[in-house]
């Protein structure tokens, strides 16, 4: 009886351990995007009171979760990661490819003619009109700057207490993150580049940056480092500080009580322009976040909807806007690595969110056809990662478990777009 009692003492105590960190979790996010919604132009943020509803949307405290032994590249696994990006107050604007005309014809009345085509697929005057996001040479190009960039300041300001905003010796600025463990930040990067193999660009540029005691790119912070308690030699993940950021509500088909989006002119008629573009831009998240298995944005806003009928009223989690309607995905750590790790807790959430859509970018699915035809995503995968990021072997890559759940995924994704293709072809 004594151990029978002790045991259920322990379990208790670990409850409400777990309990704790997830009622912190869930204020902290929230208190940071209440952040994000008042940037002052030049600035920093102020607060116009604490917003009434505090209930947690997400179940970050998941992250938290030991990661189990994986083999990796190689070379130390030290990173740490947590969470990502907020609206800036004083950085550049979101960089943007398309001209004034191009955004002016976002915002006008809908074209004439379908805005769907081969019976599952936007149309192609919708593509034209896509946005560009973080193109591959801006990427590139910020990348490149930005292991060379001397950082001069870390401060609070990207989510997470264990995050930091860095400014850069130019005045430019990245959200430096350091995690419980190295699955997040692990995560975060590869999901960075499987995004680069699907032609997704609504990722910030994101490098690898490792705390080296004689890096003289981390010498002017070193003191701040210290007292953050950092480990020397991590590896942390920089992503881009985009700013004028907006939140985003889920759009209504995609909510508890529509049908899902699907391919039916008479609903899709009734839509402006920029509210077709959006949703665009909504079915290559879903597609995304199926893939890595990202549980934290839309997926735990369904599982939420068992104590929270309101969930899907209030900003996604992890996604936000630019002013001229761009959606920027962030915080994506929880994707791959970790998300793979608990499908398990998730899966039925995951297939439920992929089932509501059946209308797709034709460039897009053309990507994860050939993904699945060749069979080769961990090897396409991994040498995008080795040719792209020198800290890679430092880092690691998937094991061959998850490598394989990747491969699985994406053979299921292409199953579902060949039903949908069956069921609407017709129409």
């Amino acid at each position: 009886m004594r151990a029978v009692s002790a045991n259920l003492f322990a379990v208790l105590f670990m409850c409400a351990l777990v309990s704790v960190f997830y009622v912190w979790s869930a204020l902290e996010n929230r208190l940071e995007r209440h952040k994000r919604r008042f940037s002052v132009p030049g600035g920093g943020s102020f607060h116009q009171g604490l917003p009434a509803d505090l209930s947690a949307k997400t179940f970050r405290a998941l992250l938290a979760v030991p990661a189990a032994q994986r083999p990796h590249l190689g070379g130390r696994l030290e990173a740490r990661n947590l969470t990502d990006q907020t609206v800036s107050a004083g950085s550049r604007n979101y960089h943007m490819n398309g001209d004034n005309k191009r955004s002016a014809r976002r915002e006008g009345p809908v074209k004439l003619g379908s805005p769907v085509e081969d019976g599952i697929f936007w149309s192609e005057w919708l593509e034209d009109l896509f946005p560009e996001g973080f193109t591959e040479e801006y990427a590139r190009d910020w990348r490149e700057r930005a292991r060379t960039y001397r950082i001069v300041k870390l401060e609070p300001g990207c989510g997470r207490i264990s995050n930091q905003l860095a400014t850069f010796a130019d005045g430019s600025k990245a959200c430096v993150r350091y995690g419980i463990n190295a699955d997040q930040v692990q995560g975060e990067t590869l999901t960075y580049y499987l995004a680069s193999l699907l032609g997704i660009t609504n990722l910030p540029p994101l490098i690898l940056s490792q705390l080296n005691s004689d890096s003289e790119q981390w010498a002017a912070v070193r003191t701040r480092i210290d007292g953050l308690q950092w480990s020397d030699r991590a590896v942390v993940s920089l992503t881009e500080w985009v700013s004028n950021l907006t939140g985003v509500v889920t759009p209504a088909p995609l909510r508890q009580e529509s049908s899902g989006l699907h391919p039916v002119l008479a609903e899709l008629r009734n839509k402006t322009t920029a509210e077709l573009l959006e949703l665009m831009q909504w079915t290559d998240l879903i597609i995304f976040d199926y893939l890595t298995a990202n549980f934290d944005r839309l997926v735990s806003n369904l599982f939420s909807l068992q104590w929270d009928s309101r969930v899907m009223e209030r900003d996604t989690n992890n996604l936000l806007k630019t002013p001229h309607g761009d959606l920027v995905f962030i915080d994506n750590e929880a994707g791959l690595v970790h998300g793979f790790r608990v499908l398990n807790m998730w899966e039925k959430y995951h297939n439920t969110v992929l089932s509501s859509v059946c209308v797709f970018r034709k460039r897009t699915t053309q990507r994860v056809a050939e993904l699945h035809r060749r069979r080769d995503s961990r090897k396409r995968l991994l040498e995008l990662y080795r040719d792209s990021e020198p800290l890679s072997l430092e880092l690691g890559f998937l094991s061959e478990e998850h490598a394989g759940v990747l491969q699985d995924r994406i053979d299921r994704l292409y199953k579902h777009i060949l039903h949908c293709k069956g069921k609407y072809s017709q129409l």
